[in-house]
């Protein structure tokens, strides 16, 4: 096996992404983080108008294509209302539940540039007041942000720019532990988009050819349903979701592990395809978990309902606690890195 993962490389890519924000409908900045580091290894690429990056590696065969696409877009949420008392109530950008940002300091976006710093907490936090605030539901009306001003009205809180539909991004707070374990919000999907950068820097830097003409599809709007569902040349055949593996009971996914995903709330993903990538694993010695995710969705299958005609799987690195404050580790990383870097360099069961 080919040293196609280096582990420092690609955790300080992964530290600096998921620390510049990024909510679905607010990706400006990552994306442009995400053109320059291609313009500086000479990787062509192409926008979209929603703002995506495709990348295009030209390969041997230019009649059959491939896709591999992972997204920038985070969980986060916006301002709902600037309330009577300069707190602000939230509405959710994805799905997440609210205890899992309960708590986190954020940023307040606003549409002047101005970066607002603020405590997503409960309206009813303080126990020396609140008797029985831990029954309360934590849910849009109790939950608020308190922001770190001298405001305690709305007239104040509009007065230093803060409006309805700012956006607000949640602190990720990155970190890396001797023991291999990366901690932090927004691996999901930030952990394969790092994957995929790295990929086409070890194929431009090594002179690879491929077998196969091959797009790096960076979509972002994949949390809220449509990231990468257009822009798909009519060539491509196999189109793969660079996306997290789901952990917890009954699931067989860990963070030690790349989990190849075999049917979601989707449905099964492409039966034939998905056992080429198994087969792929089993044959270089890369530790895998075949799994099915029960409340899932991806950019594959988001192309499928759109109406494109290809063959449509998923895998990625094992998440624990997705969708709040998540973990994986280095292991699952590196097989990850090194099933992506053998799925590209395969040949395709057929090509008729």
């Amino acid at each position: 096996m080919k040293n196609v993962f280096n582990e420092k490389d690609t955790v300080d890519l992964l530290g600096q992404i998921v620390n510049i924000p990024s909510p679905s409908g607010f990706t400006k900045s990552i994306m442009q983080f995400i053109g320059t580091y291609l313009h500086d290894l000479g990787i062509e690429y192409k926008k979209t108008n929603k703002g995506a990056i495709i990348a295009t590696f030209q390969g041997e065969n230019n009649n059959v294509h491939r896709l591999l696409t992972a997204h920038t877009d985070t969980l986060g949420a916006m301002v709902k209302e600037i309330k009577a008392n300069g707190r602000l109530k939230l509405t959710m950008v994805g799905g997440f539940n609210w205890n899992a940002v309960e708590g986190e300091y954020c940023t307040v976006h606003t549409a002047y540039g101005k970066k607002i710093r603020g405590t997503i907490l409960m309206h009813e936090t303080t126990v020396h007041v609140y008797r029985g605030a831990g029954e309360l539901k934590r849910d849009e009306n109790h939950i608020e942000v308190r922001i770190d001003e001298k405001v305690n009205n709305a007239e104040g809180v509009r007065k230093i720019g803060i409006e309805v539909g700012d956006f607000v991004s949640f602190d990720p707070r990155f970190e890396k532990t001797e023991s291999g374990f990366i901690k932090s919000r927004h691996l999901d999907d930030k952990a394969s988009t790092a994957l995929l950068l790295q990929l086409m820097k070890y194929l431009k830097e090594e002179n690879i050819q491929l077998p196969y003409t091959t797009h790096f599809y960076i979509s972002n709007n994949e949390e809220i349903g449509y990231g990468g569902n257009s822009n798909i040349p009519n060539q491509v055949v196999e189109y793969i979701a660079v996306d997290m593996g789901a952990i917890g009971d009954g699931q067989s996914s860990d963070e030690y592990t790349v989990s190849i995903c075999a049917k979601d709330s989707s449905g099964p993903y492409h039966y034939e395809l998905t056992r080429q990538i198994v087969e792929l694993a089993k044959s270089n010695n890369i530790d895998y978990k075949l799994d099915i995710y029960p409340y899932y969705g991806s950019d594959a299958s988001a192309a499928i309902r759109a109406g494109f005609d290809v063959k449509h799987a998923l895998f990625g690195p094992g998440i624990e606690s997705s969708h709040a404050y998540e973990r994986t580790h280095v292991d699952s990383l590196r097989a990850t890195a090194h099933l992506l870097y053998v799925y590209v360099t395969s040949p395709m069961d057929s090509e008729d």
